[in-house]
């Protein structure tokens, strides 16, 4: 099948080490040249976890033919190298309890969604929210239409000059405060980088940075590990447009809060 999986660009490897603890699958470990290298292509699951850690850019997601991800073997491999409670975390797993073989069974068919830890069904306590918070002002700060980058135009005049957010479809949803604290004066454009047929995004957005002056460039995801390829794709973007200015990056929890 064609999906997406972990490539590493074995020159810029350092050796650091740093990608093979951020797998939660144990997809990644050094060889013997200390470098970077999957263990098994069937224990990557593509969401690209280790790229946030990685200091010299070696390692990216690509899109090619390649045997699905098992998770079921990926629990069974963290399970013999690294113990139950580091085996917990591996993606399409949870935190189920149950012998080995019967995790490994089932762990495909858990959700619909293949256990995406974005997609781990949870309640969220209201206690203490809403009541004694901080009051939310029910005007909004939207400036103008329309938002989703496929809709969007980058020669727009409303973006010239701006601050522009650029924020995953769900942070609006989980964070209260969404209007007053992160839109407040910006420009958005908003995006899914599971869901949405991201192809040209990262070519729109750097047409939109390279000709409209902006004054900041932010953007605001969840915590979950699928989300973090928003700001992979702004990254890049940004490289191409060849404009040089910083990158600020907001991080909002699934409880509603800004961890960053």
């Amino acid at each position: 099948m064609k999906r997406k999986i972990i490539e590493i660009e074995r020159g810029l490897c350092d050796g650091c080490g740093l990608c093979t603890t951020a797998c939660a699958e144990g997809a990644l470990a050094l060889d013997k040249e200390n470098k970077a290298v999957l263990v098994k292509e069937v224990f990557c699951d593509g969401l690209g976890a280790c790229l946030d850690v990685c200091p010299t850019g070696a390692l990216k997601v690509v899109e090619r033919e390649v045997d699905a991800y098992d998770a079921g073997a990926a629990y069974q491999h963290v399970l013999k190298t690294r113990g139950k409670e580091a085996a917990k975390n591996v993606h399409g797993i949870g935190n189920r309890e149950g012998p080995a073989d019967r995790i490994s069974a089932d762990s495909e068919k858990a959700s619909p969604t293949g256990g995406c830890p974005g997609s781990v069904a949870r309640e969220i306590p209201a206690q203490g929210r809403g009541e004694q918070g901080r009051a939310i002002s029910g005007a909004s700060e939207l400036r103008q239409w329309p938002i989703q980058l496929h809709l969007i135009t980058p020669q727009a005049p409303y973006f010239r000059g701006s601050d522009l957010l650029i924020a995953a479809d769900c942070t609006a949803f989980a964070l209260g405060s969404f209007h007053p604290e992160l839109l407040r004066g910006k420009t958005l454009v908003i995006a899914c980088p599971k869901l949405d047929q991201t192809d040209g995004y990262i070519e729109k957005l750097a047409e939109l940075i390279k000709h409209n002056g902006l004054r900041s460039l932010t953007v605001a995801v969840m915590t979950v590990p699928c989300c973090s390829g928003l700001f992979r794709i702004v990254e890049q973007a940004l490289e191409q447009s060849g404009v040089e200015m910083p990158l600020r990056k907001r991080v909002v929890h699934i409880d509603g809060t800004l961890v960053s």
